[in-house]
């Protein structure tokens, strides 16, 4: 087996090209998001198209920083590599992090950050340790898939007892949702959500990335604002973001009344047929964990969607 990764000067809509035939394409490894952190952070992005004996396996973007010529090197390969269809077994993988180990090699002066788009088990482990890897302290990143290829019975059926109670509350009550996909209420959920993570002292992204990062999803007609209205009053919002066949929930925020009528159970669900008729098929929920946020992880689990483990951070 031959792997090679050919990094190019891909524009914007040749690496859309591309992504768009990837199933569960991350957020992190759009070029939206790569072109946000390379502008908060004075990162460089690398765009690598993977190949394994010459066909076109998969993709990998790559943040880069440097100076003194490289002499002091940061290498950021988050959630990466993402594979088309019919690659991506464990072969494949050690191939494509052998050639990261080769062009990019641990030295005094560089500073490697990979989390392998891999699920954290056995196997996963010790292909890394033996190709000379060193996982971090910590537990590996988890965040939740739900499939939007399913029927809306499918979906019902796939959710807890406590969720469904919770919807069918929310749908017999006077709540609306009202949708924006030209982010035009960004400014104002910008607002309201930076002003809550403040006053509740809950983490996630701050608020100066959240606005570059919807700026360059915006551009492309990819972000989706849902607002649920009780009486003329916004109670609750999420903001969503399209990369590829795929969605990213990237924050929420719900006052008093929105969480008593259970408003983000009812935008969830009318996410879920808002973002497939936009021809998304795969919707990762975000992040989640059990020390800082039980409750956000249990209410995602709640709505049917697959728990997913990944590798963590290695070296």
């Amino acid at each position: 087996m031959i792997c090679a990764i050919e990094w190019k000067n891909f524009s914007q809509k040749d690496w859309q090209e591309h992504y768009k035939k990837l199933r569960q394409p991350n957020l992190l490894q759009s070029y939206p998001y790569g072109s946000a952190l390379c502008r908060l952070q004075g990162h460089k992005m690398r765009l690598g198209l993977i190949k394994i004996d010459n066909q076109d396996a998969g993709l990998a973007l790559v943040l880069e920083s440097g100076i003194l010529g490289n002499a002091l090197h940061a290498f950021v390969l988050d959630r990466g590599p993402l594979w088309f269809e019919g690659f991506g077994a464990p072969g494949h993988s050690r191939a494509f992090f052998e050639q990261i180990n080769h062009q990019f090699p641990r030295r005094p002066g560089r500073r490697r950050r990979i989390i392998p788009e891999m699920n954290d088990n056995e196997e996963t482990q010790n292909l890394m340790k033996s190709l000379g890897y060193r996982r971090m302290d910590g537990p590996g990143y988890e965040t939740i898939w739900l499939d939007l290829a399913q029927t809306p019975e499918e979906l019902m059926a796939a959710m807890n007892q406590n969720w469904r109670r919770n919807l069918k509350k929310a749908k017999d009550s006077a709540l609306k949702i009202v949708w924006d996909s030209e982010g035009q209420h960004f400014p104002w959920f910008l607002k309201v959500h930076g002003l809550d993570k403040t006053k509740r002292g809950y983490g996630g992204p701050e608020p100066d990335f959240v606005k570059a990062l919807t700026e360059k999803f915006t551009v492309e007609g990819d972000i989706l604002i849902g607002r649920a209205m009780l009486n003329d009053k916004v109670v609750a919002a999420v903001l969503i973001l399209c990369h590829g066949h795929a969605a990213t929930y990237q924050a929420g925020w719900s006052g008093k009344d929105g969480r008593t009528a259970g408003a983000h159970h009812l935008l969830f669900f009318e996410a879920f047929s808002v973002l497939k008729e936009k021809g998304i098929r795969d919707f990762d929920l975000g992040g989640v964990n059990d020390e800082k946020a039980a409750g956000v992880k249990k209410f995602k689990l709640g709505s049917g969607g697959k728990l997913v483990q990944l590798a963590g951070h290695y070296t």
